[in-house]
Formats: C-alpha cells, structure tokens, sequence
C-alpha cells in the first residue's frame, strides 16, 4: 500500500542547469544512492527521496540553488541519469520526468517490470492515479508539470512530483510512497512541499470520504441530479492536512546565518579539520584529499547516513559544494570532483569486500555528531568570508560567471 509523505513549497525559478554541472550531479547522485544501498538497502532509499527536506538537502549537497524549484527537476534527472547505467546491478529503476519525459512513464514502468518479473498494471495505475490525486482531487492552485516515479527491484516505488502556480511565482512538491499507504484517496501522502495558500479543495482527506461518496451517488443517479445538486450552495471546502512533513524555502537567494543550524554546520567543520587527520587515514591516503575536501565529504556523509531529524535546515549542505548561482558561494570544482574520486573509489572498493573507506565516512558523521556539543567556530560571516576568498584557488565556478576561475599553484594543495 501507499502513502504520500508530505510536501514543500519552493521559490519558482527559471533556468538551467549547465553542462559542467549536470554531468558531476549524475555521478554524485549514483555514488550516494550506492553507499545508502550498499549501507542500508533499497528501502532506505526509497524512505530518503519520500521525505522532503533530504531531498532539497541531496539538491544542495549537488551543487543546486539550495531553495528553488529547480531542484526537484535538476535532482531527479541527475538520478535517472546516473543510475540508469546500474539500474539491474542496484536494482533501482528512475522512470519519467519533466514536460514528455512524464508522459513516458508508463511505458518505461512496463519495461523495467518486464525484467524485474513484476506485473506492470499495479505499477502504472499507481503513477496515473498518484499524478490524479494531485491535479484533480487535491486543487490547491498548482498544475502539475513533473512526475518522477522511481521503483526498487522488488516493486516498491516512490514518487515525486510537482507543480507550478506561475502567477504567484511559487512550485510546489509532492511526495509519495508504496510502503504505508492504504488507499490513494484517505490521506496518501507522505510528503508536499509547499506554503499555505490558504483553504483548498482536497477530496483525498480521510475527512472528506462521505463528499467522495455522494458524489460517485450523483454520477450514477444520472445527469439530471447532478445538474440539481449544481445549482445548490457548494459546501464548505475541506481543509488541507496540515500534520505531514511541510517545508517553506524563503524567496532570498543568498544563505543567511539564520538559514542554518550552526551548532551543526560548526560540528561538521570540526570533524573534518580537528579529526580528519587522525581518524581517518584510510580517507586522508586518497592523493589529494585535504581539508577542503573532508569538509564537503563531512555534508555527504550525513546525506548518506544522517537521520531525518537532521535535515531541517537544506542549506547548511549548500556549504560542501556551493550553488550553481554563486550562492553561498561558486561551485569549488577541484573539491566537487575530489568528492566524486573518493566515494566512486570508496564504493567500489566496498564492492569488493573492502569497506575500510565507505565505513570512514559513517566514522566522519558520527565524529561531526560528536563535536556539535563543543564546536563554536567558526563564525559563519567568516566562514563565506574565507569560501569567498578562496573560490579561485579551488576552480569556482557559477552560471552568473559561467568560465573556470584561474588556480594558483600555491593554493591548490588546500583542496
């Protein structure tokens, strides 16, 4: 059965995603789906992409705007693109997508069922029923343009789309998953990302099943009752469920101190600068891992192993990679891809029996964990101040100035 996990609502953006970004997202994406899998299993996954503030936290670790709409597009299209090569290996299947690309859902359903050996009907019922529940029982102003529907080997699935309401310049993102859910009309969800705008149409409250009723009695009763109840005062709408996860992301652009947890932001930099060294020798012996470095794969390795409880403030992970919108800062290149050569290197070594590595990173978590209770530097003004004053030496880069900045020779052994 199925439940939908909750929502967020999201500043409209236009825009996209460049090249040089797009391809690093694929394999950040994959790499960080495989540790998850290889750590925790399928489920697990399926539980992280239903719950909305790790999904806006996975697009920020990415290197994405850490409060737009555009992340739920950039993200899903990053998945589908670096899993899509391991899928039978992971046994991780990401269907649809933006605009056309969701309209082929379907057909992509039957073909991943035709391989895993699942019946394909339950499956593209639920993607046709799931996108319905949220365009046409649920009317919150917001029309539906993207629907992602990713499914594990075993027929579990998770779905994540979203609509738009341009004239409000506001997204809106839906979450749902098969595990829980009882029926896709009493209060399916599992997540909505989204603000309030105000009282709403929403048959698929558990509150509203005798509405629901009456109304499949009116279609039956032909069209002449239907045309008398019309002309009847409509009833009171019922108002949206307001107990599921529900994240609002702020208009600003740039991240603010008060957009993140300190306490947690100054844990994670003490891992990586105070413990790194030490603790971790199996991470350190990669060439050219330094501290920058431990300091981005600090903000994966809680995207991989962090609870959700952790996930409360997306843009604290905005500071492993930066945004492709220079905010907090430009997309450091050099430390991007020395993240993406340790964890590809850590997975497969993983596959081969040797975990050493991947085991270091769930070390690095639970070490920054511990330091949050004594960290108090740095101050997060100097905290940009020094990732602004590097940006250079460590290959930034933002679509608002869209070419890789020069690398001093003296500044490169910081990544």
């Amino acid at each position: 059965m199925a439940q939908r996990a909750g929502h967020a609502d999201l500043p409209l953006h236009a825009g996209r995603v460049p090249p040089w970004l797009a391809s690093r997202m694929a394999r950040l994406g994959r790499v960080i789906a495989e540790a998850i899998v290889y750590h925790y299993g399928r489920d697990e996954l399926l539980g992280r992409l239903a719950h909305p503030f790790w999904f806006q936290s996975l697009g920020a670790v990415m290197g994405m705007d850490w409060h737009s709409s555009g992340i739920t597009t950039s993200t899903l299209g990053a998945l589908k693109r670096g899993l899509g090569p391991i899928a039978h290996e992971l046994g991780v299947y990401v269907c649809g997508g933006r605009g056309r690309h969701s309209r082929r859902t379907p057909e992509e359903l039957v073909r991943v069922a035709e391989y895993t050996g699942h019946d394909a009907a339950p499956l593209v019922r639920a993607s046709r029923l799931v996108a319905k529940v949220d365009s046409a029982a649920v009317q919150d102003g917001f029309e539906l343009y993207l629907h992602g529907f990713v499914v594990t080997s075993e027929g579990r699935w998770v779905v994540v789309q979203q609509g738009m309401r341009a004239e409000r310049h506001l997204a809106r993102r839906y979450h749902w998953k098969s595990e829980g859910l009882r029926n896709f009309v009493d209060d399916p969800h599992s997540a909505i990302e989204g603000a309030s705008q105000g009282t709403i149409v929403n048959l698929a409250d558990a509150r509203a099943a005798r509405n629901r009723a009456f109304q499949l009695e009116l279609c039956l009763g032909g069209p002449d009752r239907v045309l008398a109840a019309l002309r009847q005062l409509r009833p009171a709408p019922v108002p949206v469920q307001a107990t599921l996860p529900h994240l609002v992301m702020p208009a600003h652009h740039d991240v603010r101190e008060s957009d993140v947890l300190m306490r947690r932001l100054r844990g994670t930099l003490a891992a990586a600068s105070d413990r790194g060294p030490t603790d971790f020798p199996e991470l350190l012996l990669v060439p050219g891992v330094g501290a920058r470095t431990v300091e981005a794969l600090a903000h994966v390795a809680e995207v991989v192993h962090g609870a959700p409880c952790r996930f409360s403030d997306p843009a604290r992970f905005s500071m492993a990679h930066g945004g492709k919108d220079g905010h907090p800062f430009p997309v450091p290149l050099r430390v991007y891809d020395q993240t993406l050569r340790v964890l590809k290197d850590a997975v497969c070594q993983a596959r081969l029996g040797n975990d050493d590595r991947l085991c270091a990173l769930r070390e690095l978590d639970r070490q920054a964990r511990e330091l949050e209770q004594s960290a108090t530097q740095p101050e997060f003004s100097d905290y940009l101040e020094r990732e602004q004053w590097a940006s250079s030496s460590l290959g930034g880069r933002s679509v608002c100035h869209d070419t890789e900045a020069s690398t001093p020779d003296q500044h490169r052994r910081r990544a």
